[in-house]
């Protein structure tokens, strides 16, 4: 069990920044806080499922609110 958590977590982490847009962020944070989720609910008295969905929860949140600004670009300029 501990080596899945750990196997999760260099995938999770591995994965973190992917993503450029808002919605893609919340998706990828999505999915890592699902199977990171699921784990931990497995392994306590939670239970697969509802930690899955606890974690997916969070993990969207998180990644939807850690997005990068738009860049905008004016003329020939970045800003």
């Amino acid at each position: 069990m501990i080596k899945n958590a750990m196997a999760l977590s260099i995938v999770a982490v591995l994965a973190a920044a992917c993503g450029d847009t808002w919605g893609q962020r919340a998706v990828t944070g999505g999915a890592i806080g699902a199977g990171t989720g699921a784990v931990v609910g497995s392994a306590t008295d939670m239970g697969p499922l509802p930690g899955a969905l606890i974690g997916g929860a969070i993990g969207a949140g998180v990644g939807a609110a850690t997005a990068p600004p738009k860049r905008r670009y004016y003329r020939d300029r970045y800003y």
